[in-house]
């Protein structure tokens, strides 16, 4: 679609919502990237639009809420290639614009900032974006409905998906990318996150060195399970941490402790 970003080269918000009215739709299903991006997403969308999460796909292994239909789902933090499924991602995913497939349309139903843009792999992949998923969520619900970011936000915030390193190893990039979401807007819930006068670089460390902790904290005494992943498959793409019970499987009690306590910490700090 070419109405989605103006003469500036900033998404223009209006657009992405009538195009995509689901993202902002109440009592919606939907099923996570299951990390901390992926958390913070289906934490915005269960309490600004009361969202359901009845699954998880890390990309290899979905697990989906029994009797659920994934036609019935919004897919956050992944771009499904399927006309008939909506979802919201962040990912490169065009190799070259100059040579766009056939069925490039399967796409219809995804928002990805990085087609918004239409930036591919071969030529703007240096350009690509920088952010998290629950970023360009924040500016588009931050359109439709007054979000308040706490100070206490800011950190999680800035570390999903690696964001507070991103900032300081590719800040041209990262610049181009707040000013096409309108990132200074005053309106804007991202105003606070990258624009906050809450933080010395000093001070920022300090808290982000104390979020560390808390997660540290959440994983101390279990076997090598991460905070902010639901580790649902291995490297090779096995079912991992899955108990079968005759026609359904259920996540071990070891991971749910797990998650339960990172979404808690998360709910906590950003309110």
């Amino acid at each position: 679609m070419d109405n989605l970003v103006d003469k500036n080269g900033k998404i223009i918000y209006e657009n992405i919502i009538a195009n995509y009215p689901w993202i902002v739709a109440d009592n919606q299903k939907c099923i996570l990237s299951p990390d901390c991006d992926g958390l913070l997403c289906g934490l915005l969308m269960s309490s600004v639009f009361n969202w359901e999460i009845v699954g998880f796909y890390d990309g290899k292994i979905m697990t989906l809420k029994n009797k659920e239909n994934i036609k019935d789902c919004i897919f956050l933090d992944m771009e499904i290639f399927r006309d008939y499924i909506k979802s919201l991602g962040q990912h490169m995913l065009l190799w070259n614009k100059k040579n766009i497939p056939s069925n490039w349309s399967n796409f219809c139903n995804c928002i990805s900032p990085n087609n918004i843009r239409k930036y591919d792999g071969k030529s703007n992949f240096s350009s690509k974006y920088p952010l998290g998923t629950i970023h360009i969520l924040l500016g588009i619900v931050g359109h439709k409905k007054k979000i308040k970011i706490s100070k206490d936000a800011i950190c999680p915030l800035l570390y999903v998906d690696g964001t507070f390193k991103n900032l300081f190893n590719y800040p041209e990039n990262c610049l181009s990318w707040l000013d096409f979401l309108c990132a200074e807007d005053k309106d804007s819930p991202l105003q606070t996150v990258f624009f906050n006068d809450h933080y010395t670089t000093s001070s920022l460390m300090i808290a982000l060195k104390d979020f560390f902790s808390k997660l540290k904290a959440i994983e101390k005494g279990t076997d090598k399970l991460k905070a902010d992943k639901i580790l649902i498959s291995d490297k090779e793409g096995n079912p991992k941490n899955l108990i079968k019970n005759s026609n359904t499987f259920s996540i071990m009690d070891e991971q749910q402790n797990v998650t339960n306590n990172f979404l808690s910490t998360l709910s906590k700090l950003i309110g």
